[in-house]
């Protein structure tokens, strides 16, 4: 107790210098992932958001572990700081956004984390990024490299994604969001059972999702018409952004599909297709070897 007390004290205290930064946080991490999840938790209080549940506190860590990633990849820019009062600024600055992740109980349910945690590794993971044509349209590494008007190298690179989240990738990411086997039979048993309903209710939850991390990670970039996204591509730049918005956006997917198709005759339509599983050699993944959360 008294070392926390010690801990939390000098991350109270301005941070001069970038190796001053580095120290404190190799001892700090477990105290600002604690503090991220209990203000996480106190704002869905405060706005009737919260039940004392599993799911609830799976909710709050998960943001916790967010906001704390944020912290430390925009805290070294900040120096010198006040480590304690930057991280508070930062979590008030995200729960102050007009649309604060569009709150919505139906993402506690098993479809509504398995797509707000396949999304939320995507904005730090381009394995992820990558993985999200094929999870929510059933776009392969080929249909991939063609929407996004890729090189030779560059297409290797969606190759080399796409095997290192079928190898490890999808696993990491069903662990981290505390889906288990259960849920991904009740999601693959909907899906079977009811498909237009299953269908119509992704469809709403993945735009809810998909809008939220579009306008917060990283800073929001405006969708382009069709004529400036033929422009962009005729151009040969923005690739970087255009994985990034491509992948999150699905009007502006649809543009830019139309857009590639006026000089070929293989048709492309992001059509919402949600696949739960990656594919490997051919085959679904088959094996889950998670240990229940």
């Amino acid at each position: 107790m008294v070392e926390r007390r010690d801990v939390t004290a000098r991350l109270s205290q301005l941070v001069m210098t970038v190796d001053e930064y580095e120290r404190l946080m190799t001892e700090a991490l477990p105290h600002l992932l604690n503090h991220a999840t209990t203000q996480t938790r106190r704002f869905l209080r405060e706005t009737g958001q919260w039940g004392d549940d599993v799911c609830h506190e799976k909710l709050a860590l998960r943001w916790g572990y967010e906001l704390v990633e944020r912290f430390l990849m925009y805290g070294r820019t900040e120096i010198p700081c006040r480590p304690l009062f930057f991280l508070d600024s930062l979590i008030a600055k995200y729960f102050s956004q007009p649309e604060p992740f569009c709150y919505d109980k139906e993402l506690l349910s098993p479809l509504g984390r398995f797509l707000e945690g396949l999304t939320s590794r995507a904005v730090i993971s381009r394995d992820a990024l990558m993985a999200l044509f094929y999870h929510l349209y059933g776009f392969g590494q080929s249909q991939v490299a063609k929407v996004l008007g890729l090189g030779t190298t560059e297409t290797q690179r969606v190759y080399k994604n796409f095997e290192r989240w079928r190898r490890s990738g999808w696993q990491r990411a069903v662990d981290e969001v505390g889906i288990t086997r259960e849920d991904l039979m009740e999601i693959e048993s909907h899906k079977r059972r009811y498909p237009d309903q299953f269908h119509a209710e992704a469809d709403r939850l993945s735009r809810i999702v998909q809008a939220h991390y579009r306008k917060s990670e990283p800073e929001h970039f405006p969708c382009l018409s069709r004529q400036q996204w033929s422009h962009l591509f005729k151009e040969g730049y923005g690739y970087d952004y255009r994985v990034w918005h491509l992948a999150l956006c699905r009007d502006c997917l649809s543009e830019v599909c139309d857009v590639h198709q006026d000089d070929s005759q293989d048709v492309l339509t992001p059509q919402l297709d949600l696949r739960i599983r990656p594919l490997l050699n051919g085959r679904l993944v088959e094996s889950y070897h998670s240990v229940d959360h």
